[in-house]
């Protein structure tokens, strides 16, 4: 994978675990009025689920359904996340939006990220020296 695509991959998945950890369970424990340590502890959360995203990608010893896994997952969750919180941003008046990313966006981001990772592995899976 290309450093600008493991770095835009990086930047969703921070995104994507920032907003879901801060909104769903960090704002969820901490008292309204000290806000600022759910800010810190989704912070710490996201950079160390992007930080572990960027070793992970593109590592020649991972085998295919290592491979495949990491994509389904990582993938589902950005679908999920973006499925979840964009009803939420965007309509805020609708009371059913939220459901998206339950029931239609991560599952499908869970199984096109497990197509595509299958597929990154057959393509780009590194050869045996003969």
């Amino acid at each position: 994978m290309t450093l600008f695509g493991k770095g835009v991959f990086t930047a969703l998945v921070f995104l994507a675990v920032y907003f879901f950890s801060f909104w769903m369970v960090f704002s969820q424990i901490v008292p309204e009025t000290a806000q600022w340590v759910a800010g810190c502890a989704a912070l710490l959360s996201a950079a160390a689920a992007a930080f572990w995203v960027w070793r992970k990608i593109g590592t020649a010893k991972s085998n295919i359904l290592q491979t495949t896994l990491q994509w389904a997952v990582i993938i589902g969750a950005v679908g999920f996340c973006g499925g979840f919180f964009g009803p939420i941003i965007f309509t805020p008046e609708s009371n059913q939006g939220p459901l998206l990313g339950l029931f239609i966006t991560g599952p499908l981001g869970f199984i096109g990220g497990g197509v595509l990772g299958f597929l990154y592995a057959l393509c780009f899976r590194p050869t045996a020296a003969s």
